[in-house]
């Protein structure tokens, strides 16, 4: 972690000596160190510091953009130099507005020294407890804990000036035997919020429970979708639905149908940057602050998140979500995109399931079968299981689901008061927010035999 004073001071002789019409600087920095293990031993530890200085150079109404890792004053330079010569060769951007004016940022901490400066002495002692839980039960444990900080700066040649440190740590964990196994995971801005030892009983008691797994007929279930399951399903959803882009082009599941309702009125999503514990940064990458967004409200389609350049198309307002220069082809997206609680504990939601399916989690995802509608296909993976009359009475092998989200959610049955934060392929500056959810209607379209 470099800091503010010392990242400002140089980046700024830089900006200060632009012959750019206007310039931007993005300066996103991360220092990371992950732990793996496997086989119920740790085979891997890795450590990254890394940065990337991302320059965008306007000339008249023409843009152009261009890359660094490099902080050295002649590399910097290069780099700058580079954009304004992609600039030129560019067409013009009608719709370009400019870059931002100076703002101002609500506090948000997100950064927690410990946590971004976690040693892997550290990290293996916290491994070590998750592997003791597996071998008690003479089970095997494999999967990794990752800690990070991270430090995002944005300033242009209008004065505008953004900095904000971030820190997260997440562990992931299977439980194995020789014919089940059992996840659990979790994401937090400190490493030690995390309960390590908690999640690998729980991933042990999956992986127990799942052991010689039946098998079931495909169909439409009853189910219940813990965090993991709907963090996955939640990812693509953010992807194709609920950003800018395909909401302009129309293949959003939201386009034209704002002030509709699409799902239950127990589905509550959004996007905020300052919930309470989530890992968020207060401003976007071209430095506008963020603001809170409804996406679906009570079942009702609100809209989606914005970036300048895409609210200057759709004629609104930027909420706050660009991504980097080098990336605004793909426009707004969210970063910490949250569904609400309802009001059913956890632990009282089997026993609401006559006959149904319990779902971990899920993976191979794929959302462009018909993203219009809201269409994902994917696996469930470790740990699935069989309700009958409010209990768990066997493992069930794998199925595969395709279903419409939007249909799915409309039978929403049960929202848990409890929320988990999940990590995402966005974990260094967002996260993902989920609660478990008690679904009437979920349609398995395949089945396995494992």
């Amino acid at each position: 972690m470099i800091g503010k004073t010392k990242l400002f001071k140089k980046l700024e002789a830089i900006l200060a000596n632009s012959p750019a019409d206007a310039t931007e600087i993005v300066y996103i920095g991360e220092e990371a160190g992950l732990t793996r293990y496997a086989n119920s031993m740790i085979h891997q530890n890795v450590y990254e510091d890394n940065r990337r200085i991302i320059f965008r150079a306007v000339v008249g109404k023409r843009i152009g953009v261009a890359s660094t890792n490099s902080l050295v004053d002649a590399d910097l330079k290069k780099a700058l130099l580079d954009a304004i010569e992609i600039a030129k060769a560019q067409r013009e951007n009608r719709h370009f507005p400019g870059l931002p004016k100076p703002a101002k940022y609500r506090k948000l901490n997100s950064f927690d020294k410990a946590t971004a400066q976690c040693s892997p002495m550290k990290r293996a002692q916290i491994v070590k407890r998750v592997i003791n839980e597996a071998t008690k039960k003479g089970l095997t444990m494999a999967g990794a804990l990752a800690t990070s900080g991270s430090e995002i700066a944005v300033l242009n040649s209008n004065g505008l000036r953004g900095y904000h440190p971030t820190s997260s740590a997440s562990i992931n964990m299977i439980a194995m035997s020789e014919t089940s196994s059992g996840y659990a995971s979790v994401m937090a801005r400190r490493v030690a919020d995390i309960d390590a030892v908690a999640l690998a009983k729980v991933a042990v008691e999956k992986c127990l429970k799942s052991r010689n797994p039946i098998s079931l007929e495909p169909g439409d279930y009853e189910v219940i979708l813990e965090p993991a399951a709907i963090s996955e399903m939640f990812e693509w959803l953010n992807f194709i639905g609920f950003g800018s882009k395909g909401f302009q082009q129309g293949t959003s599941f939201l386009a034209n149908r704002i002030g509709r309702k699409l799902t239950s009125e127990k589905v509550t999503i959004f996007d905020s940057a300052y919930e309470r514990g989530v890992v968020g940064v207060p401003f976007d990458f071209e430095g506008v602050p963020r603001k809170k967004v409804m996406l679906i409200d009570k079942g009702v389609a609100k809209g989606v998140v914005w970036d300048r350049l895409s609210a200057v198309k759709g004629k609104t307002k930027s909420t706050g979500h660009a991504l980097t220069a080098s990336d605004s082809a793909e426009g707004a997206i969210s970063l910490n995109l949250s569904m609400a609680g309802g009001k059913v504990p956890r632990a009282k939601m089997i026993s609401a399931v006559k006959r149904g399916i319990l779902v971990t989690r899920f993976h191979y995802i794929n959302g462009y079968i018909d993203t219009r509608n809201s269409v994902l296909t994917g696996m469930t993976r470790d740990g699935t299981f069989l309700i009958e009359n409010g209990e768990i009475v066997a493992g069930i092998k794998n199925l595969r689901f395709t279903d419409s989200f939007l249909r799915a959610f409309k039978s929403t049955i049960a929202v848990s008061k409890e929320t988990e934060l999940m990590s995402s392929w966005w974990s260094s500056v967002g996260c993902i927010s989920v609660p478990t959810v008690h679904l009437g209607s979920f349609k398995f379209s395949g089945k396995t035999d494992f």
